[in-house]
């Protein structure tokens, strides 16, 4: 569904910056660059902090969210279940949400679109209701898996219809709780999304992690951040387990950080084009995976320098090969693949089999992509070697994925021809994309 059919849900939500679908001739550089960007609030923290505000004891404020398609869809879903969500006055300062939770109710129908966190996270907040709630999403949603969440639920009590989406939950009213086991290996959101509702299940719960390595570990120690920051305890000292006790969620208010995942292609930007790129706000200490960014540029021939004024990357054209496990950051993948396209020599990008099973196949997409523009990438088990080859012009297709709108437009900057496909997808996550990325090019 594109982000316009989304947009009036809120009064400011995006109300400058709808996208269209269509195709987006990707600019090149003109030249060296010397721009700051500041790049909107965080995707992973604004939804985590919807979910337990709805939750919570009394009316929590969250400050600078990220307005995009995926929290515009997390929003009218915990309202749909009952919660109050609406554009903070003024005198709370500029561009705020007021969260005031209501009691959980049944007889919603929740569009998950294709935002992960929604189609994991609402489900386990919907089995508190008394009543039914349903689900379902995208077609490209009904591809991803969601199971582990469900036979949690089922496990802990909760009637529900179907596996993946669509999904039909039948709520009492309350969940017993309590300890569940699940294989998380698919997606650490199937932990985060049982942990974030856990406190109000009548044992609380405990999750146990039991199969291959968990992905993006940086993804479960922020829920278990916020988590803390409303005030629930949590008991991680276990590997691979996580209890919480049931407990009030206490009000939240909030300053949202940037979202340094949507960093990535900004910073990329001064590694091809030369000179440099300044993201303000970068926060000292995070648990966002795009932090990472720091020492993969770093290792790929870039200065970056971290003051009190943000995160500033200075390149001078030259790119090198680079061996990197991504586990932990597999969001970066994307961008990271473009720049090891223009690179000096071999790439190998490992650990990220899971996202295979993120918005498409994007081991797949990457590798179709980059070689359909003349490229050298081969899929492994769980990643992708990209060589040097020289790139030509041409379509990318974006497969309803919002890093591969950003991967092209990396890729784009040194490639004369390059068109990117239907640029509204980048709108689930970013819809100022499109402005900021020519502002920072204009200001070369």
């Amino acid at each position: 569904m594109p982000l316009s059919a989304h947009a009036t849900n809120l009064g400011r939500v995006n109300a400058t910056h709808l996208l269209t679908d269509g195709d987006w001739a990707a600019p090149r550089a003109g030249g060296p660059l010397d721009a700051r960007v500041r790049v909107p609030g965080s995707k992973s923290l604004t939804n985590r902090f919807l979910v337990l505000a709805a939750l919570a004891g009394d009316e929590s404020v969250l400050r600078h969210p990220l307005r995009s398609r995926d929290t515009v869809l997390m929003v009218d879903a915990l309202r749909a279940l009952g919660a109050q969500i609406t554009d903070a006055p003024e005198d709370y300062g500029h561009d705020a949400w007021l969260v005031r939770p209501q009691p959980v109710t049944g007889g919603a129908q929740i569009d998950c679109g294709l935002a992960g966190t929604v189609m994991r996270f609402v489900p386990p907040v919907a089995a508190l209701a008394d009543g039914t709630v349903r689900f379902d999403g995208d077609e490209g949603a009904r591809r991803r898996p969601m199971r582990p969440v469900v036979q949690a639920l089922r496990d802990l009590g909760v009637d529900v219809e179907g596996d993946n989406l669509p999904i039909t939950l039948h709520g009492n009213g309350s969940v017993r709780g309590g300890t569940v086991r699940i294989d998380a290996s698919g997606s650490s959101q199937f932990v985060s999304a049982l942990l974030l509702a856990g406190a109000r299940y009548d044992e609380g719960i405990t999750v146990v992690h039991e199969g291959k390595p968990l992905p993006s570990l940086p993804h479960i120690a922020m829920t278990v951040e916020v988590l803390r920051d409303a005030g629930v305890l949590v008991d991680d000292s276990e590997a691979n387990t996580w209890r919480i006790e049931p407990a009030e969620i206490s009000a939240l208010d909030v300053e949202i950080e940037p979202d340094l995942s949507n960093a990535a292609p900004f910073l990329a930007a001064a590694m091809v084009a030369g000179g440099s790129v300044t993201i303000p706000g970068w926060p000292h200490v995070t648990t966002q995976g795009g932090d990472h960014l720091r020492d993969i540029l770093d290792m790929m021939g870039a200065e970056v320098q971290q003051t009190r004024d943000g995160l500033t990357v200075a390149g001078t054209g030259e790119i090198l090969g680079v061996d990197l496990d991504l586990h932990e950051a597999s969001e970066l993948t994307p961008v990271i693949a473009a720049l090891a396209t223009l690179a000096d020599s071999p790439t190998h990008l490992r650990g990220v089999a899971h996202i295979r099973s993120h918005e498409t196949d994007r081991l797949a997409a990457l590798s179709t992509e980059i070689n359909r523009l003349g490229g050298n990438a081969t899929e492994t088990e769980d990643g992708l070697v990209i060589r040097p080859a020289p790139l030509h012009g041409g379509l990318f297709r974006t497969y309803a994925d919002h890093r591969m709108v950003m991967a092209a437009a990396v890729i784009g900057l040194a490639v004369p021809g390059v068109v990117i496909e239907n640029i509204a997808t980048v709108g689930k996550t970013m819809p100022e994309f499109p402005a900021l990325w020519t502002q920072m090019l204009g200001a070369a």
